[in-house]
């Protein structure tokens, strides 16, 4: 998509901090980055979301995600990670092209990337898995 920021980054138009590139990924430091190291698994190719990119593609991409976090856990002090990917603007998405985040955690780091567990009710375990069945 011409206009699309990720889609230049990804092709190189527009500079970045660029931590590894490969043929179908480039993994860039976040601009924005809600803790120290904090890193964009980018695709060169464009899909919206999750859902659209292809099942090998969004493979690829969790193995790049392993690799990046195994390098980058030994190269920064970090205690974690997070490997967040948002789908839709209520779900936190605001570049509408398919990126992972990777985020090195911190004891004390407050990044807010947690929530508080909420109850799954026998009511709503057998209306999800009715609607559900057969699906997969």
């Amino acid at each position: 998509m011409s206009d699309c920021i990720f889609c230049k980054i990804a092709a190189g138009e527009i500079p970045s901090a660029t931590l590894y590139e490969d043929e179908n990924f480039r993994v860039i430091l976040d601009l924005g980055p809600a803790t120290y190291g904090h890193a964009l698994i980018i695709p060169k190719k464009h899909y919206a979301n999750l859902i659209e990119i292809p099942d090998e593609l969004a493979g690829k991409a969790m193995i790049l995600a392993k690799k990046v976090v195994t390098v980058m856990t030994k190269a920064l002090p970090c205690d974690g990670y997070n490997v967040v990917q948002n789908n839709g603007e209520c779900a936190g998405q605001t570049v509408f092209h398919f990126h992972i985040h990777l985020i090195p955690r911190y004891k004390g780091d407050h990044a807010g990337v947690t929530w508080k567990p909420g109850k799954l009710t026998d009511e709503a375990r057998d209306e999800i898995l009715k609607k559900a069945a057969g699906k997969f």
